[in-house]
């Protein structure tokens, strides 16, 4: 009798291991991670302010840039729009500019969408 519950316990088993192995899309999971990226109406108050607020200020900002930042102010609307070109090159690190942000990873393709976006646009501020 112990032969037969061995028996159907291993087919228990061998039944249940292929339905576990089940894989997804990341998208099909998660949706909301991968439509996340508004593209439309990109100012620079609603969307660039707080990219650089994010990921640049704690270096760039009008108090740190004379020491970390070196010397580049990005926190007001006239000092990003004077160096838009430079600031893109530096998001996408095209080894024009030095890759920012610092010893950190590249940002995330949505931002520098959103930063492409709000350049072709003419850089509106509100």
């Amino acid at each position: 009798m112990k032969k037969y519950y061995w028996l159907i316990a291993l087919a228990v088993l061998i039944l249940l291991v292929p339905a576990s192995c089940y894989y997804d899309s990341e998208e099909a999971l998660y949706p909301s991670l991968s439509s996340g990226c508004d593209t439309t109406a990109v100012t620079f108050s609603g969307k660039i302010a707080p990219m650089l607020a994010n990921n640049c200020l704690s270096c760039h900002s009008n108090a740190t840039a004379a020491g970390a930042g070196n010397g580049i102010r990005l926190e007001i609307y006239a000092d990003v729009k004077n160096r838009a070109s430079a600031v893109a090159g530096s998001i996408k690190h095209t080894g024009t500019y030095s890759p920012m942000p610092k010893n950190g990873g590249k940002l995330n393709t949505c931002l520098i969408n959103q930063f492409d976006i709000w350049i072709r646009t003419g850089m509106p501020e509100n």
